[in-house]
């Protein structure tokens, strides 16, 4: 019991020691991981098995993708592309950039989908010399809204689909709809929340409308090897289940194939590795794993889940809601992974129907994402790209607006769950 309490908080202090950002984030996050594997509360061997290495591998393998691309002038290109067909108005670019992101996310994986996006968006907002905060913001809650629409979309579901069986498609039947519904509302909301500050003059209005796109292009040959491989790495991840490769196995080989063709000098690409960003993951991965192999993450799953007494709706809705509150807080890797089994033994022990149940977990913990700025992969991602643009991001700046929109839209998946399944 003591080694219970000490893990909870250890990992309290880290955690508000994140939020008063008086220290920098990593070396909390690295500092915390040594303390609980010094103490003993987790052994090296299981601190290292409590990484994630499939979202670290994803995570550098398209930071070194997107690193060269951007070397052509591609994201150069798209930035004044899209600033064209938006007619240049902040407010109709960070719509479409809102769009761009969600549709994306449920293509391909949050993280990618924001490497890709966020530099396309430095482009726009320096020409237009306006704060990129608002599409930032914006780029993160629709990544993560966006991701809960597939089965490839975010890690909680592509787990929830191996544990259970189910496929592609019935994530589309049944997560899809709420959404879609959820990112309609959320960019109506960021639109009118961010109105006052998406105005520029008309004169950088002016200016970008004349641009000439194809001008951004800076090297034909690395724009058509980065496509190639970036077109292959795509397909690599629709097909990761089939091929029996996890999702970093493909970005690691799309990025050591482009760093191949493209003779690229490896300190130069491995600079363009958002190492801060890796770092904070590694460090926080422990931490979770100490609380999880203290019994915390199981004790609290197991206590609510009682707490219902196997009643559909109000279990559904304890699930749905404790894993958003807890993906805000704590990365939904682990709790999904705990509450995994959890849920197949309540539906051994019950006569409960469980695919709702799996429906509200999935929602709950990707949706949780955008409660605070480390609720998901994505966020953190962004938070660092944007730290070697100048811009720093502070937690109570984020929780401001991605919380209250975070618990609107549980509200909305709920809602969802309850008419289609509970009622």
């Amino acid at each position: 019991m003591f080694a219970f309490w000490l893990a909870v908080i250890i990992f309290l202090m880290a955690y508000a020691m994140i939020i008063v950002e008086k220290v920098h984030r990593t070396i909390i996050a690295l500092v915390g991981a040594t303390v609980v594997i010094a103490l003993g509360l987790i052994t090296q061997e299981e601190a290292v098995r409590a990484i994630d290495f499939n979202t670290i591998g994803l995570l550098v393998g398209m930071m070194i993708i997107v690193g060269i691309t951007r070397r052509s002038g591609l994201f150069g290109y798209l930035a004044v592309k899209s600033a064209r067909l938006a007619k240049g108005r902040p407010i109709n670019i960070l719509i479409a950039l809102g769009f761009i992101t969600a549709v994306l996310s449920a293509l391909l994986d949050n993280v990618t989908t924001v490497l890709l996006i966020v530099p396309v968006t430095y482009v726009l907002t320096d020409r237009l010399d306006i704060s990129p905060i608002p599409f930032l913001f914006t780029e993160i809650i629709c990544s993560n809204i966006g991701g809960t629409a597939t089965l490839i979309g975010d890690p909680p579901n592509i787990m929830i689909g191996s544990a259970t069986g189910l496929g592609f498609m019935d994530f589309i039947a049944n997560m899809a709809l709420p959404a879609i519904v959820i990112l309609l509302i959320t960019i109506v909301i960021l639109a009118l929340w961010y109105r006052k500050d998406l105005f520029a003059d008309d004169d950088k209005i002016k200016s970008i409308m004349e641009l000439d796109e194809m001008e951004y292009i800076k090297d034909w040959g690395i724009l058509k090897k980065s496509l190639i491989i970036l077109g292959l790495t795509i397909l690599g991840f629709f097909l990761h289940q089939t091929l029996h490769l996890e999702s970093a196995t493909v970005a690691l080989l799309g990025a050591a194939f482009l760093m191949l063709i493209t003779a690229e000098e490896p300190e130069d690409v491995l600079m363009l590795v958002e190492w801060p960003v890796i770092f904070f993951f590694l460090g926080l991965f422990v931490l979770v794993g100490s609380l999880e192999a203290n019994g915390v993450i199981e004790a609290l799953a197991t206590k609510s889940l009682e707490v219902s007494g196997g009643n559909l709706p109000l279990t559904g809705m304890l699930i749905l809601w404790m894993s958003a509150i807890a993906s805000a807080f704590v990365d939904n890797i682990p709790f999904v992974a705990t509450m995994i089994p959890l849920l197949q033994s309540v539906g051994q022990a019950s006569a409960m129907p469980m695919e709702s149940l799996w429906w509200a977990l999935a929602l709950g913990a990707c949706l949780g994402g955008n409660g605070t700025l480390i609720g998901a992969s994505a966020n953190i991602t962004v938070v660092g790209i944007a730290e070697r643009h100048g811009n720093i991001i502070k937690f109570i700046d984020f929780l401001k607006v991605g919380f209250p929109l975070m618990i609107l839209s549980v509200i909305i998946a709920n809602i969802y769950l309850y008419l289609f399944f509970w009622m």
